[in-house]
């Protein structure tokens, strides 16, 4: 129960956001001697990590997009068109991005979260280790987390 002193607002607000984005990030910077050592360094932000396949005419064929951070590649979106599904293209995306990460931004490992319908299969293929499954999220789907050491 909160007391009389104050008050729950729910609302979207980016100014709250960003300011306990702010607080939060201080908070866990003094409680956290490996956050404290990332301050100053190329790992303390998140980079953005994109690659993308056209087609001949130049026209989106599959793409992946992710964000480096703390020495991981984070793969928020991999897709690839329907019609070149099967031609190796959604390995050829995971794979330029995690030379990308490991070689340039020296990234030590990779991150996904996907669902039991997408592709966890393909992921541990890909060498992708399950680490954590999530039931019912959203409810009738089961995600999965799956990591990969890179290098």
């Amino acid at each position: 129960m909160v007391s009389r002193m104050f008050r729950l607002v729910t609302e979207v607000d980016r100014e709250r956001r960003d300011l306990l984005r702010s607080r939060l990030r201080e908070t866990n910077t003094a409680a956290s001697a490996i956050l404290r050592s990332l301050r100053g360094t190329p790992h303390e932000r998140e980079f953005p990590l994109h690659v993308w396949v056209l087609d001949e005419t130049g026209v989106l064929a599959g793409g992946l997009v992710g964000h480096t951070w703390a020495s991981w590649l984070h793969v928020t979106y991999l897709w690839v068109d329907e019609r070149c599904r099967g031609a190796g293209l959604g390995s050829a995306l995971l794979t330029e991005a995690e030379r990308a990460a490991h070689d340039e931004r020296r990234c030590a490992a990779a991150r996904v979260e996907t669902w039991d319908f997408q592709a966890p299969d393909f992921y541990r293929r890909q060498g992708y280790e399950v680490v954590c499954v999530i039931p019912d999220y959203p409810p009738g789907i089961t995600e999965y987390t799956l990591v990969k050491r890179l290098g």
